[in-house]
């Protein structure tokens, strides 16, 4: 913002129950405001001070929620499918070492494309139509998988999934956090990662029954669901006043937060938004936001999350246990349970509590999990092949199976520590410190950061258990989160409570 442009702000749409503060502060029960320049000798309105509860608004943001669904399954989809294709017989297609390597990677690689995608679409044809457009690589490539009678038809319909994730992981967190209220937003915000491993979850389990053509054609569902959804839904009412739609955005707001009290409309035309430029990245309110959203990608992804997920049943082989299927079914039980508690407690802790939290949790499972595989290095009885529903007996216990039990609490408690903050912070974040101008440009490059650093840590994680051997994998991964807590007391602001303009604020020194 100018020092021109610096006068006294009020909402362009009062959510019910926003009230002005004293101070000349703006203390809000309700959505995010939407402002526009007033006249400094206009007086503040107080309105009464219930919290809103609209509805519609939590409607609108499951109907969102459902693409991060979606690509939550999409990356869970390679874990049961690549033992199914492993031992597909002709004319199915069969997946090599190297092929099956690239099947569960290469969906990053589409994801990162889609991450740009994303950044386009979402300034240009707004967060409602980006998230009904994304509905479509998801059908189509799904629907490719189903049909393939060959390897690069299977490639090829993971890439196309990949970049309906890629641009799903980028609108969805932004929709929902432009819709939804202070005291919300962390609830909110926290039910894309949520829905994420809610998906990643159900893959798991319709693997045990499915194979992998009909796995496939249940991965349509849930776009389908989202596209009918979302015709219902509105624009949000930010994006709306971007475009000069102020009648839009009015209606859009009383059908997300309800319409029994009226709206105060100010009399002067919309603030004019200007695009984004890089001269604006010696701007604070720019290189700040920017640095900390990159940054808490690269740190999410080398903690490791997305090649556990991916190689889960692997890594529990490698553990050696009997049943390694259900294991990841366990871990992803695991991790919707800790997902789902983060969130209800998101918009009272704080984010930056839950991601210092998460980052020791995690820091001390990935330390054990590597001293588990230092221990049973080269052990001839180490195959003991726990199985996990086994009864437990008074005997002695063999060592090996008490460290067997060591693998499974570790990797039970580092899903348990990225889940609480590491998983749905990032993404929460994102959607909030950026200011509206920068947001799709910001918000794309910090999504193509992810999914290529997701991208690298997939396809490269096998090759580095090889070459630093498991144990040395893992507390490589365990330093990796010790920098993740520093970063988070160094350089994370809270943004708990707070409105999206007062967390740009921060960041601009206002």
């Amino acid at each position: 913002m100018t020092p021109e442009d610096q006068e006294d702000t009020q909402p362009l749409l009062r959510p019910p129950g926003g009230r002005w503060a004293g101070g000349g502060t703006v203390a809000w029960g309700g959505a995010s405001p939407l402002w526009l320049r007033t006249s400094r000798r206009r007086s503040p309105t107080t309105y009464p001070r219930s919290v809103p509860r609209g509805r519609r608004v939590f409607l609108a943001a499951f109907a969102a929620a459902l693409g991060p669904l979606s690509f939550g399954f999409a990356l869970g989809y390679s874990s049961p499918a690549i033992p199914s294709l492993r031992r597909a017989a002709p004319p199915a297609p069969r997946l090599s070492d190297a092929a099956a390597s690239w099947f569960g990677a290469i969906v990053t690689l589409g994801a990162a494309a889609g991450g740009v995608l994303g950044g386009w679409l979402v300034d240009r044809a707004g967060r409602k139509l980006s998230l009904l457009i994304c509905t479509v690589p998801f059908v189509a490539g799904f629907a490719v998988i189903t049909a393939a009678q060959e390897v690069w038809m299977l490639l090829g319909g993971r890439l196309l999934t990949g970049l309906a994730c890629g641009v799903a992981s980028l609108v969805a967190p932004v929709y929902i956090s432009e819709i939804a209220y202070p005291e919300v937003r962390g609830l909110l915000g926290s039910c894309v990662q949520l829905m994420v491993v809610t998906g990643i979850l159900l893959a798991y389990l319709a693997g045990w029954i499915l194979e992998w053509r009909w796995l496939a054609v249940l991965g349509c569902v849930p776009p389908s669901f989202m596209l009918l959804l979302m015709c219902c839904m509105p624009e949000t009412p930010r994006f709306l006043l971007t475009q000069h739609k102020r009648q839009e955005a009015l209606a859009a707001a009383r059908f997300l937060w309800g319409s029994e009290q009226s709206w105060e409309e100010p009399p002067v035309g919309a603030e004019h938004q200007q695009g984004f430029q890089l001269a604006q990245l010696r701007w604070p309110g720019i290189y700040k936001p920017f640095a900390i959203g990159i940054f808490l990608m690269v740190f999410q992804q080398l903690s490791g999350i997305n090649a556990v997920m991916f190689y889960a049943e692997t890594i529990f082989e490698e553990a050696k246990f009997k049943d390694s299927s259900l294991a990841s079914v366990i871990v992803g039980v695991i991790q919707v349970l800790f997902t789902a508690g983060a969130a209800l407690v998101m918009d009272r802790a704080g984010r930056r509590l839950l991601l210092a939290l998460s980052g020791v949790v995690m820091v001390l499972s990935t330390s054990a999990f590597g001293t588990y595989f230092k221990l049973t290095q080269g052990s001839p009885s180490n195959s003991s092949h726990v199985d996990l529903l086994a009864p437990v007996s008074m005997e002695p216990a063999d060592p090996s199976v008490g460290l067997a039990w060591l693998a499974v609490g570790s990797m039970c408690l580092f899903i348990a520590g990225f889940a609480v903050g590491w998983g749905p912070i990032p993404w929460l974040l994102m959607s909030e410190i950026f200011p509206l101008h920068a947001k799709g440009v910001a918000t794309g490059v910090c999504v193509l950061t992810n999914w290529l650093m997701a991208f690298l840590v997939t396809i490269e994680f096998s090759s580095l258990m090889e070459v630093l051997r498991p144990y040395g994998a893992f507390w490589l991964a365990s330093a990796f989160c010790v920098g993740s807590v520093l970063f988070t007391w160094l350089c994370v602001p809270e943004t708990k409570g707070k409105t999206l303009e007062q967390i740009t604020a921060h960041f601009e020194g206002r």
